[in-house]
């Protein structure tokens, strides 16, 4: 059986889960441990060198960032496929991953960093507010471009392109910043959260959504650097871009934020 190394909360974890039920095939999820202190190891960085989910180990296979974890699943296991049949096509649903990947989840990312884990308060934190909202503004008329007049983003058929927004839109509804009722891209939204592998996902991610009203406050471990936060690419560009090069400079003071570890 196919083992994933994931972490329900964990955007990239959950497009490798919806594609995995979409093709039907049968997998078992781990939880790492060390991801929130940074110490992750065993198997698990075996797997995965950057400590980082999901990781996915299929026999003597073990193939970690969720792209390529992906390609990997469309490659071994073709039917249905997740990749639109042209190539144009998917260069576009590529690029849009891209997109969503990287400057997209950085947004969501440096909110739960200033709602969750009280990074910046009062000015600071209304500013990295405001500056977030008007950056996803700008990307959900983005998506709404790329949508155009198909009913999924992959094109005839829900795939690669949908199972790569949706982890992010869901986020951002959470956070209280949905797209606008009505609009192409929230009706997109609504078809996308009805389908079935998309349902189960979202349902791993409310279980522990709700089991975490009884967790140590993360606020206060991140504080004593017993907690730290993975601050890597986009997130560290957008927190600089954004207003909180303050925030980087006391994480790296306090010994609570961390980049990927070395390999080997």
């Amino acid at each position: 059986m196919i083992t994933l190394y994931d972490h329900p909360l964990s955007p990239y974890a959950q497009k490798v889960k919806i594609s995995l039920r979409e093709k039907g095939l049968a997998f078992e999820t781990v939880a790492p441990g060390g991801l929130g202190a940074g110490g992750a190891q065993g198997e698990f960085v075996e797997a995965s060198p950057r400590a980082e989910v999901p990781a996915l180990v299929d026999g003597d296979v073990r193939i970690f960032d969720s792209t390529i974890i992906l390609e990997y699943l469309d490659d071994a296991y073709p039917e249905p496929s997740m990749r639109p049949d042209s190539a144009a096509d998917r260069a576009r649903v590529r690029m849009l991953e891209e997109v969503m990947d990287t400057h997209f989840e950085a947004i969501n990312w440096g909110l739960s960093e200033i709602r969750w884990f009280k990074r910046a308060e009062g000015a600071q934190a209304e500013m990295l507010f405001a500056a977030a909202r008007a950056q996803t503004e700008g990307f959900f008329a983005w998506l709404e471009t790329q949508l155009g007049t198909r009913e999924w983003f992959n094109g005839e058929t829900f795939g690669w392109g949908d199972l790569s927004v949706v982890p992010f839109a869901n986020e951002k509804v959470g956070q209280g910043n949905p797209p606008v009722r009505g609009s192409k891209l929230s009706d997109w939204l609504e078809r996308a959260n009805a389908r079935p592998s998309v349902a189960a996902t979202n349902a791993d991610m409310a279980a522990i959504a709700s089991a975490s009203t009884t967790m140590p406050n993360v606020a206060e471990l991140v504080e004593k650097g017993l907690f730290k936060r993975e601050y890597r690419d986009h997130r560290l560009e957008w927190m600089i871009k954004s207003g909180g090069i303050d925030v980087v400079l006391k994480g790296l003071e306090r010994d609570n934020i961390r980049f990927a570890p070395p390999f080997g």
